[in-house]
C-alpha cells in the first residue's frame, strides 16, 4: 500500500453557532488559548506524517491563508525587539506543512467539499480532518488510522462511543468486531439516525482516511439530508459493496476530543488546555479553584 502523504481540511463553513464573533472572522481562526483552532488540526496532520495539506475554503476565509503564510513585517519587528520566543511561535505555523487552498464556491455538504479535493489528491489515499474536531496530541488517532489503511486498504473512519440519546447528532456505524479491540469492520452507515433506528452507539467523528475510489462514488451520490452531498452516504456504498473501493474499517477512539463547533465544548477545550500548559497552568488552576469554590 502507498504511504499516505496528503490531508484535506474542509473549512468553508459559516460558523453560525458562534455569531456575531464569526461575522468577519473565520470560525477556524477563533483562538483556543493562544493558537487558532485550525492550527491544532494542521499540527495533527503534520505529526502523523502528512506533509501536504489542502484546505477547502470559501468566501471571507483569506485569514486562513494569511495565518499559514510568512509575515515578514511582524517577524522583522520581533527580531528588532529581540523577542525570539514569539518569533519562533509566529514562524511555526508557516513551517508545519506545504499548504494548498481551493474554494468550495457552492457549499453543498461535506461530500461536495471532499470532491473539490480530487484534482489535488489524484489517485492516492488521503486523510480528511474536520476543523471543528480537536484531538489531543497525546492520543494519536490519525496515525493509527493511516496504519490500518496502509495495512488493510479501503477507507477508515474514526468512531467514538456516545450516549444513545446523542447519536442523532452524528453519522452512525453498524460494525463487526475484529481481532483488535480498537478496530471494527464497518458494514453500514446512516446519517443522524433517530435513537431507535441507530444500529449502534458508535458515532462517526471528524477524521477519515479515504481510498480515492470515494470520488467516483461521490459523483454519483444524490443529495441527501438537507439537500447536501453526504460523505456518509458514499461511505455506506463502499461499506456494502467492496468492489467499489472497500472495505471500510473503523478505529474506535477513546481518547480526548473537543468539538470546537460547540460553544460549551469550545470553552471546555480552552480551560483544559490552559490548565495543562506549563507556562499558564499553575496560575490559571489556582484562580480556577478559587473561582469554582466561591461560586459553589
Amino acid at each position: 500500500m502507498r504511504k499516505i502523504q496528503k490531508a484535506v481540511i474542509p473549512a468553508a463553513g459559516l460558523g453560525t453557532r458562534f455569531l456575531p464573533a464569526t461575522k468577519a472572522t473565520p470560525k477556524e481562526m477563533l483562538p483556543v488559548v493562544d493558537k487558532p483552532a485550525i492550527q491544532y488540526v494542521v499540527e495533527e496532520a503534520a505529526a502523523a506524517g502528512l506533509s501536504d495539506v489542502l484546505m477547502i475554503t470559501g468566501r471571507n476565509k483569506r485569514a486562513l491563508e494569511d495565518h499559514f503564510d510568512r509575515n515578514y513585517e511582524l517577524e522583522s519587528a520581533l527580531t528588532r525587539k529581540g523577542d525570539d520566543e514569539r518569533l519562533v511561535r509566529v514562524q511555526e505555523s508557516s513551517e508545519l506543512a506545504t499548504m494548498h487552498y481551493v474554494r468550495q464556491g457552492d457549499p453543498r455538504g461535506l461530500g461536495h467539499a471532499v470532491l473539490c479535493a480530487e484534482p489535488h489528491v489524484g489517485d492516492e489515499p488521503f486523510a480528511v480532518l474536520l476543523g471543528d474536531d480537536l484531538i489531543d496530541p497525546r492520543d494519536p488517532l490519525l496515525a493509527r488510522m493511516t496504519e490500518i489503511q496502509e495495512r488493510e486498504g479501503g477507507s477508515v473512519v474514526a468512531l467514538m462511543e456516545v450516549a444513545p440519546e446523542q447519536i442523532h447528532q452524528y453519522g452512525c456505524a453498524a460494525v463487526e468486531a475484529t481481532s483488535e479491540s480498537d478496530v471494527v469492520r464497518v458494514t453500514g452507515l446512516v446519517e443522524k439516525p433517530e435513537p431507535g433506528d441507530a444500529p449502534s452507539n458508535l458515532a462517526v467523528i471528524g477524521r477519515y482516511v479515504l481510498d480515492p475510489a470515494v470520488f467516483g462514488v461521490l459523483r454519483e451520490t444524490e443529495p441527501g439530508r438537507g439537500g447536501e452531498i453526504q460523505l456518509t452516504d458514499a461511505l455506506q456504498q463502499l461499506a456494502v459493496d467492496e468492489k467499489l473501493g472497500g472495505p471500510v474499517h473503523g478505529v474506535v477512539f477513546r481518547g480526548r476530543r473537543y468539538d470546537t463547533g460547540d460553544r460549551g465544548d469550545y470553552l471546555r477545550a480552552i480551560v483544559r488546555l490552559a490548565c495543562e500548559r506549563e507556562d499558564l497552568g499553575p496560575d490559571f488552576r489556582t484562580w480556577l479553584r478559587g473561582y469554582v469554590a466561591a461560586e459553589l
